[in-house]
């Protein structure tokens, strides 16, 4: 049995072996992004400097489609969990659709969890758990040890890119191409504490949550920008102690259509639930 960080709890599910670097959503996301790349210096300045710039340069965009990926490795036992949705970054509202995997017994997929990204919350509905279907739970990013980096199953857009503020040993690896788009691939190390000081006011709580909660602050990346210097890809790769052995996941996010519309309605408060949760083998008692 392996331990899932999703949703708030730790879902268990055994024997399974999800999809690394299949050409989906996650991996390479299909594009080869990083293996054809070839080492020159970089036209766009400083790396370290291009890459601490992410986060304004998509605020000053917008808007983007998003498709991610999160994949859990411990024990031997690798789990991948996809979502895809859409983000705007000027309100730092979003909303993703998370798919989770099969169980063990090789049951129907699991319904796919809506979820709504807010600064300082994450609404989640068909959470399971024993919340009523119609209803939302809303959790409290920065009560999170991970600050939501890991725990809602899809690290929030916002916090990918301004996790790059505290972006350090970074090289310029080359160029190479993304869905048809000529970008420039960086590969770094990120400290959360450092992103956490540099982050918007509305980012800072959940990333210096997250600072305190990861058994190591540097968080390894790889991310790719276009010419403009919008983000379209990045990886982070994260570690985190439980009581057994080490957990790592790996985090992908993809962006794209920048611009587009993102209509998110928060739920009113009569459509939180405020009941107690059931847990796995750990997790906030209630939401």
């Amino acid at each position: 049995m392996c331990a899932l960080a999703v949703a708030g709890v730790m879902t268990l599910v055994g024997g399974c072996s999800g999809p690394g670097g299949d050409g989906k959503d996650g991996g390479d996301g299909g594009d080869g992004a990083g293996r054809r790349a070839v080492a020159v210096d970089d036209p766009a300045g400083p790396p370290v400097a291009v890459v601490r710039r992410a986060a304004e340069k998509l605020t000053g965009a917008g808007s983007a489609g998003t498709r991610t990926s999160m994949e859990t490795a411990a024990g031997g036992t690798r789990v991948t969990i996809r979502g895809e949705g859409a983000y705007d970054f000027r309100r730092q509202l979003g909303r993703i659709k998370v798919v989770l995997p099969k169980d063990a017994a090789g049951s129907d997929e699991h319904r796919p969890i809506k979820e709504l990204l807010a600064p300082g919350a994450l609404y989640m509905k068909n959470r399971g758990a024993g919340v009523p279907a119609d209803k939302w739970v809303r959790i409290d990013t920065t009560t999170l040890e991970d600050g939501n980096l890991v725990t809602g199953g899809v690290t929030d857009p916002m916090a990918s890119a301004e996790l790059l503020r505290g972006a350090d040993e970074v090289t310029y690896v080359g160029t190479t191409e993304l869905a048809g788009v000529t970008v420039r691939h960086y590969r770094g190390v990120a400290d959360i504490g450092r992103a956490a000081r540099a982050a918007s006011p509305s980012s800072r709580g959940a990333l210096g949550a997250a600072a305190k909660g990861f058994s190591t602050d540097s968080v390894p990346f790889d991310a790719y920008l276009d010419d403009e210097g919008l983000l379209r890809k990045v990886r982070h790769r994260f570690t985190f102690a439980t009581e057994g052995p080490a957990v790592a996941v790996v985090s992908t996010m993809l962006l794209y259509g920048f611009g587009v519309p993102v209509p998110v309605r928060l739920p009113p408060g009569a459509d939180i639930y405020t009941g107690q949760v059931e847990q796995g083998r750990s997790g906030p008692e209630t939401p």
